[in-house]
């Protein structure tokens, strides 16, 4: 059988348009348990994950638990990007639990879930088990994601994985949205997330601007 090649993108790519992002628990409390990613690593993959969904015009929902009697407020690498947007606080470690998250993301009416936050093995896990029952295509942002140790992280993403979750990283979100360098609406703010949370890949891209006036497209 002959298969025919078409430039165009696989099903399963996301685009701005197709997803809710739900950003869970990142919280002070829960970060200071958090040890199977680096704290400094874990923020900076949180802002460059949420400048890139604010940058894109991604429908997202802010959550998080019992925020004023014990976890405390989101980062602010997160809020920062998505000023003046409402939180959601819950009771229910499991997010898809909370009525106010599922009247909400009933409301936007996406069939593609994203996730991110704290922990990977609680708080990730419930959600993602509980929107794939449903019917969800479900993407979890691994390396914004973290826990009480490596074990429970990985454990966590390997039984999301089986159950048909599809993992990612920061940068990869990033990158999988702009897809196009000729995007050219989207290419400064693409360029400017990479270049200040890109890690080594955003310092080459200041590097080849500065030394040569590099331009991707």
């Amino acid at each position: 059988m002959t298969v025919q090649a078409k430039p165009t993108p696989g099903a399963t790519l996301l685009s701005p348009q197709d997803h809710t992002l739900i950003l869970i628990d990142f919280q002070s409390q829960m970060a200071f348990a958090t040890h199977s990613i680096d704290a400094t690593v874990l923020r900076n993959n949180a802002a460059l994950m949420s400048r890139a969904a604010a940058g894109f015009g991604v429908s997202t929902i802010l959550t998080t638990v019992a925020e004023k009697s014990f976890s405390g407020p989101m980062f602010g690498e997160i809020t920062e990007a998505f000023a003046g947007q409402a939180m959601l606080d819950r009771t229910s470690m499991n997010t898809w639990e909370d009525a106010a998250v599922i009247e909400r993301v009933n409301a936007i009416g996406k069939p593609r879930i994203v996730l991110a936050g704290l922990w990977t093995s609680v708080c990730i896990v419930g959600p993602a088990l509980s929107a794939l029952a449903q019917g969800f295509e479900v993407y979890v942002i691994a390396d914004a994601c973290g826990d009480v140790s490596a074990e429970a992280h990985e454990r966590a993403m390997q039984r999301m994985v089986q159950a048909g979750a599809r993992p990612m990283t920061s940068l990869q979100y990033l990158l999988e949205l702009q897809r196009d360098w000729a995007r050219g609406e989207t290419y400064e703010l693409t360029t400017g997330i990479a270049r200040q949370w890109g890690g080594a890949y955003g310092l080459g891209v200041t590097y080849a601007k500065t030394m040569f006036g590099a331009h991707e497209g």
